[in-house]
């Protein structure tokens, strides 16, 4: 499926995108985000490293070389697609392609890769690694609709989205403390009109 961008409408939000409109897919390659890229390779080599430091040397330095590059090319690309979906017209539609279509995506082609090689992950792995993958992707959407961690035409260098991140991160955990109430009035609003009604 093809979806048609509303670069216009991302740089009204304050969205830095790639030079040319078009394509998610075909423009995802052009829009790799090397922050994202980066960052997540660091961490993953982090924690294979971790994770492996009680088993022997045998072959670590290899697993943790081809985690990097796997994740540098993936991390990227989906960086991109999400940073690409910023400007998709619907902002609702926008958000769901970041938040649920670039994370079940990235999760398909993972579980895929794994039941290939004949090292298919527990369920319980596949569960936790998929509600790790929402939340981040929800952290993700906050950060981009902000400007920090994009890639190309105007966007901050990586110093600057590291001195924005304390921030923006508190303000993600706060969110839920200041929706939920806000929700919950809209709610009991709505049930007392519908039953004065």
């Amino acid at each position: 499926m093809a979806l048609k961008l509303g670069v216009a409408a991302a740089r009204q939000n304050g969205a830095m995108h790639c030079k040319s409109p078009g394509l998610i897919f075909p423009q995802a390659w052009s829009c790799w985000n090397w922050k994202c890229a980066l960052l997540s390779a660091t961490a993953r080599a982090l924690v294979y490293l971790a994770a492996m430091a009680r088993g022997g040397a045998h072959g670590r330095l290899a697993v943790v070389l081809v985690e990097i590059a796997y994740v540098t090319l993936t991390a990227g690309f989906y960086a991109g697609l999400q940073q690409r979906a910023l400007g998709i017209r619907s902002r609702v539609l926008g958000n769901l392609v970041i938040v649920v279509g670039v994370p079940g995506l990235a999760q398909a082609v993972d579980w895929l890769l794994h039941r290939v090689s004949g090292a298919a992950a527990p369920g319980s792995a596949t569960m936790a690694v998929c509600a790790f993958a929402l939340v981040s992707a929800l952290f993700h959407l906050h950060v981009m609709r902000r400007g920090v961690f994009l890639t190309g035409d105007g966007s901050h260098s990586l110093k600057e989205d590291f001195r924005l991140m304390p921030r923006l991160a508190a303000r993600f955990v706060l969110k839920p403390l200041v929706v939920a109430p806000a929700l919950a009035e809209r709610i009991e609003r709505a049930l007392d009109s519908e039953a004065a009604a």
